[in-house]
């Protein structure tokens, strides 16, 4: 079996579950070949990542012109396989409400995917997301290349929904990934009938537990917390300064420590001048995969008050440190966190907030060491990365790949 792994940028710091995936797959023996649509555009600060890159195919950086004469070459060499593609192509089109050079850009992709696979014996390709990627992959099927599938995480790409031809992308699919119960319901309301539904399957992204010894027991004077993710609207980093101008006339050692950049930055950096936290509340900016590790072994809790994710790999992380988690009520979060393990709290609610923030600070060690085992455990039965390889190597094989 000899798998093409397609996706829109990788890799990228956001990314590392999709890199464990994959070296998980390799230690089952199966061949794996990166292919992206084009390199991340910011710097890879974790050696692994930069490894990645090095062995990732680029289909469009630096490759333009041959993506325009691989489409040439098989609308000429192969009409009818072209041809079939063109209605899957105007479907892409129409449900996106329009983006000519950007659909047709997909379609070279694909003619030089299809060929890209013929070449090197690819079998099967798996994509992550459901924009781009999986759309070329099913191009690709279309014009008589390998079977495809991919995994759906959310939100953003469930947010777009009606733009991104799910139905379609379902129904060609070989099969569908659902990172969580909550994701798998949304799939199937957009699968066109009950046989497309049945094709979604979940398997829940997967660490590499051998990276991740349980940290030592928190001590009780440690007042640090620790929040991993890219600055954005969507993460409620912007909260956080408000609440700990809160709470620090109690915990006048209370720390946040932001592992992360992005958008919000600036907007995030003027809360903590409006609210004088300024050596409470820290900016670190992006780390590589051990400083997280690092640094969330030596806080209290995570800390990841969300408006909007799919089910967030760094809680998995925690709980595998042995710590445990402030979050929100949303997606598939409640399927990992409730308050054997953390705390959950409605997204944007100020008040919550400051409150799971002060019982995890009130906690005694010994009650934080008990949600870390229990997070720990939960972890070890679900999100094992040897656990995922073996459920998709499944799949995988039951499909023809």
């Amino acid at each position: 079996m000899s798998l093409g792994y397609l996706l829109n940028t990788y890799p990228a710091p956001s990314g590392t579950f999709i890199r464990n995936e994959i070296e998980a797959l390799e230690a089952r023996g199966l061949e794996v070949r990166r292919l992206a649509v084009r390199r991340f555009a910011g710097q890879l600060v974790d050696q692994a990542d930069r490894a990645e890159q090095d062995k990732t195919h680029y289909l469009l950086d630096g490759n333009g012109a041959q993506m325009v004469l691989a489409g040439l070459w098989h609308a000429l060499t192969h009409p009818l396989d072209f041809a079939r593609a063109l209605p899957a192509w105007y479907g892409l089109l129409r449900e996106a409400g329009g983006g000519v050079v950007r659909h047709s850009a997909y379609l070279v992709q694909a003619a030089y995917l299809t060929q890209l696979a013929e070449r090197d014996g690819i079998t099967h390709i798996h994509s992550h997301f459901s924009n781009n990627a999986p759309a070329v992959a099913m191009l690709s099927h279309r014009m008589g290349g390998p079977s495809f599938s991919f995994t759906a995480h959310g939100p953003d790409e469930f947010v777009d929904a009606p733009k991104l031809s799910f139905a379609a992308k379902i129904a060609d699919a070989a099969f569908v990934i659902a990172i969580s119960g909550y994701c798998r319901e949304l799939l199937s309301g957009l699968a066109a009938n009950r046989t497309d539904a049945k094709k979604i399957h979940i398997a829940r992204c997967g660490l590499d537990l051998d990276k991740f010894d349980p940290a030592p027991p928190v001590a009780s004077h440690n007042q640090t917390l620790v929040c991993v993710g890219r600055l954005c609207p969507q993460k409620g980093q912007v909260h956080i300064p408000a609440a700990v101008a809160a709470l620090r006339p109690r915990f006048p050692d209370l720390k946040v420590i932001l592992v992360g950049d992005g958008e919000s930055r600036a907007l995030i950096e003027a809360e903590i001048e409006k609210y004088g936290v300024g050596d409470a509340v820290h900016l670190h900016g992006w780390a590589d995969n051990g400083t997280v590790r690092e640094l969330i072994a030596k806080s209290r809790a995570l800390l990841l008050p969300s408006y909007a994710e799919g089910l967030p790999v760094v809680i998995m992380e925690a709980f595998a440190l042995g710590r445990p988690v402030i979050s929100t009520t949303i997606a598939g979060i409640p399927e990992l966190v409730d308050e054997q393990c953390g705390w959950l709290i409605a997204p944007g609610d100020h008040e919550q907030l400051v409150a799971s923030i002060r019982s995890a600070l009130t906690a005694s060690p010994e009650r934080l060491a008990e949600m870390g085992q229990e997070g720990r455990a939960r972890i070890e039965r679900q999100h094992d990365r040897r656990l995922l390889a073996q459920t998709l190597e499944t799949l995988f094989r039951q499909n023809g790949a």
